[in-house]
C-alpha cells in the first residue's frame, strides 16, 4: 500500500506516517521498484494502535516500548498495565497539586476582594500576593 493510500485509510497525513516511521513506531517498509514506500496492509492496524495509545496518554517512547515487545513476540499486557498504573499515579499527584492550587487561589481571591488598591504603596509590588508562598523556594 502506497503512503497516500495508507494516509487515506488511516485518517493520518503522509507527514505523520513518515514521522512515526522516523520515530521508530513503524518499521521501514519495503520499496517498490520505483522507490516508493510499500506498506503492508497490517500497518493500518498499527497506526490505529498508535493513535489509541496516544489518546490514552502514552508517550511515543512508551508506545515504542509496547510495540517492541509485540514485535519481539512477547505479550505487552504486563508492561501496558504498569504504564497505565504509572500514568494514573501521576494524574492523581497532579490532581492533588491542582486542588492545593485551587485552595490557595480561592484564599487569594478573598484577599483581593478585601484589599483596597488605594492602600497599596510603592514599596508593595502587590499586597495580594505578598507572603503567600514564603514556604516554597523555586
Amino acid at each position: 500500500m502506497l503512503i497516500g493510500d495508507l494516509a487515506a485509510t488511516s485518517g493520518l497525513t503522509t507527514k505523520a506516517i513518515r514521522f512515526y516511521e522516523q520515530a521508530g513506531l513503524l518499521p521501514e517498509p519495503p520499496r517498490t521498484p520505483g522507490g516508493y514506500r510499500d506498506y503492508p496492509e497490517r500497518t493500518t492496524q498499527r497506526l490505529a494502535f498508535i493513535r489509541d495509545a496516544q489518546g490514552a496518554g502514552l508517550t511515543l517512547a512508551e508506545i515504542r516500548s509496547v510495540l517492541a515487545l509485540r514485535d519481539a513476540g512477547a505479550s505487552p499486557c504486563t508492561h501496558v498495565t504498569a504504564l497505565i498504573d504509572r500514568h494514573l499515579a501521576d494524574i492523581d499527584r497532579r490532581l492533588a497539586e491542582l486542588r492545593e492550587t485551587r485552595t490557595a487561589l480561592r484564599a487569594l481571591a478573598e484577599r483581593a476582594a478585601a484589599t483596597d488598591p488605594a492602600e497599596c504603596t510603592d514599596a508593595d509590588i502587590c499586597r495580594i500576593l505578598v507572603g503567600t508562598n514564603s514556604e516554597r523556594r523555586y
